[in-house]
């Protein structure tokens, strides 16, 4: 029988408990939203919204969801692309930002019950910078340690060159056919589309995979190795291999080409993170969404905008206003029951059904951030095809649970100069450990825990574990998302390109897919995403859209 919770840090007492607070104790639920219903279907407009006493004016760009990707699609456009792109509305169908970044801080804890930190990335850098949080940045130690356990013994991770010769995850043998594999010694490529399993083990061999590469794949997809594509969800590593004969001489090539090209002067307002490392925010991953959201004046009145105003985000029980322009919609909360149709001068009319009427908005494109599964339910009516692709990927269910203990109930040899250090520990499926991985959150980050109390965040699912839906949390800190992270499985690409080309195939130039899993799982993928798909609408508004 699997173990649920990982004990391999804990001292054996029968007296040491995780923190927890009863049932009674927790917070009340927030009130149930209302229902913002909207459908997209080819056909008449149903009303006209009015704006400023006025006929609704023609946005640039309409983005449908207020997740990060939204969040941050916006700020691209309104930072980056201005001059094309100065009326952005965001529509969400929640009564906050930000998606599943959930932090919640009590009784002096601060934990995340979604994401927990990023990769500090200029793109990522940037958008914190652009939101006012440069500040806020909070960075990890970058010597900190990663483990995983293996027999029994949480074991260091190489984070050097000069560590690869002495660290004992990996046997002599296991490391000298990582080497030879990796300079081009081994199986030559099958000429289809390798999973993740098999790609590693062709090049780096059984160890590699079983010790390293499965424990990632569990820890940061929650995904099953053998299903999930090389090409699609580690594609720069599957890259190096594809333009330079192995891992190494794509490395070498790469560097070359690297060098061949001027790097772009740096942006001198950004940080310089030393070595490598991940970040959060002084009060959490939600200060970024929220920083977005609130980065101009605000108004609350339902449904009216002020005049103006850039970006504007709209809930669906009222239309909250930036300083830019964006409305946000969706989500598994609404049941969409609006209209998008197509203008005879190329843009879109999107008329949603909320509490106080029908609104109805112009623009000239759209991006959609919602979830596949909810995108497709959206485009349907438009295009089969592509909603046909969108509705085959697939989100395992996930649960991260928080769990407290005092400082002396951690084991004396976990410990560093006394401290619990580190990043956390990952659990490959071989060892019988139901928990996927442990972030050591106040390690991490200051400020996550109260003095002499170590915080930890587990994640627990996944796809090759999708029976936590049966169990029922009974701690404090449990979040189940039963639609997690989308599974980059072979074919992903192909279905992507598949839902895209039916879009454009039915002339709906203009309207943009978006979110984790068209740019990577990862929160700063999220962040470059945005990026791309900003300048993929700014490109569109440039050479296409009316003015």
């Amino acid at each position: 029988m699997k173990a649920l919770i990982d004990l391999s840090l804990l001292r054996s007492s029968p007296s040491v408990s995780p923190f927890s607070i009863p049932h009674h104790q927790l917070p009340p639920r927030s009130r149930k939203p209302f229902k913002l219903r909207c459908s997209l279907a080819e056909g008449p407009t149903i009303s006209s919204s009015k704006i400023d006493g006025g006929e609704s004016s023609i946005a640039d760009c309409v983005v449908v969801g207020g997740g990060i990707s939204g969040l941050c699609i916006a700020q691209a456009l309104a930072t980056k692309h201005r001059d094309v792109a100065s009326n952005v509305i965001v529509t969400e169908a929640r009564d906050r930002v930000g998606g599943n970044i959930t932090t919640v801080e009590r009784d002096g804890y601060l934990w995340e019950e979604g994401p927990n930190s990023f990769q500090p990335s200029d793109p990522i850098l940037t958008m914190a910078v652009d939101s006012g949080l440069k500040d806020d940045l909070v960075l990890g130690d970058p010597n900190a340690p990663r483990f995983v356990l293996w027999e029994g013994k949480l074991r260091p991770v190489p984070s050097k060159p000069t560590d690869l010769p002495f660290f004992d995850l990996m046997s002599i043998a296991g490391k000298l056919r990582a080497g030879f594999g990796a300079i081009g010694i081994r199986p030559p490529p099958p000429g289809y589309e390798e999973s993740v399993e098999e790609f590693v083990r062709r090049n780096l061999g059984a160890e590699v995979f079983e010790r390293f590469i499965e424990p990632f794949c569990s820890g940061v997809y929650a995904g099953d190795p053998s299903k999930l594509s090389m090409k699609a969800a580690f594609g720069r590593v599957w890259k190096l291999e594809e333009i330079g004969g192995s891992i190494i001489g794509g490395t070498f090539k790469t560097i070359q080409e690297r060098n061949k090209t001027p790097k772009p002067p740096r942006d001198p307002r950004l940080p310089k993170p030393k070595g490598q490392t991940v970040g959060s925010f002084r009060k959490g991953l939600t200060m970024l969404p929220e920083a977005i959201a609130n980065r101009w004046p605000c108004l609350y009145n339902s449904f009216s905008l002020c005049s103006g105003s850039k970006l504007s985000i709209c809930f669906y029980a009222h239309l909250y206003i930036s300083g830019m322009r964006v409305l946000i919609s969706c989500l598994e909360l609404a049941v969409w029951a609006a209209i998008i149709t197509k203008l005879g001068n190329g843009g879109y009319n999107l008329t949603f059904e909320t509490p106080e009427g029908m609104v109805s908005l112009q623009s000239r494109s759209v991006v959609m951030t919602i979830p596949s599964h909810v995108a497709s339910n959206l485009l349907h009516p438009l295009s089969a095809a592509a909603a046909d692709a969108l509705s085959q990927f697939y989100y395992p269910p996930v649960a991260s649970v928080t769990v407290s203990y005092p400082k002396e109930a951690i084991r004396k040899e976990c410990l560093i100069d006394g401290e619990l250090k580190g990043f956390g520990q990952l659990h490959p499926r071989s060892q019988g450990i139901e928990t996927l991985g442990t972030i050591y959150s106040s390690s991490l980050f200051p400020n996550r825990a109260p003095s002499g109390r170590v915080l930890l965040l587990n994640y627990i699912g996944g796809a090759t574990n999708t029976g936590i839906l049966s169990k029922d949390p009974l701690v404090l800190g449990v979040r189940v998302w039963p639609k997690a992270i989308p599974q980059f499985l072979v074919g992903h690409l192909d279905l992507l390109d598949t839902a895209k080309m039916a879009l454009r195939d039915s002339g709906f130039h203009g309207l943009f897919l978006g979110g984790n899993y068209v740019s990577g799982v990862a929160l700063g993928r999220c962040v470059e995403g945005a990026y791309e798909v900003a300048a993929e609408v700014k490109e569109f508004l440039s050479r296409y859209a009316y003015k």
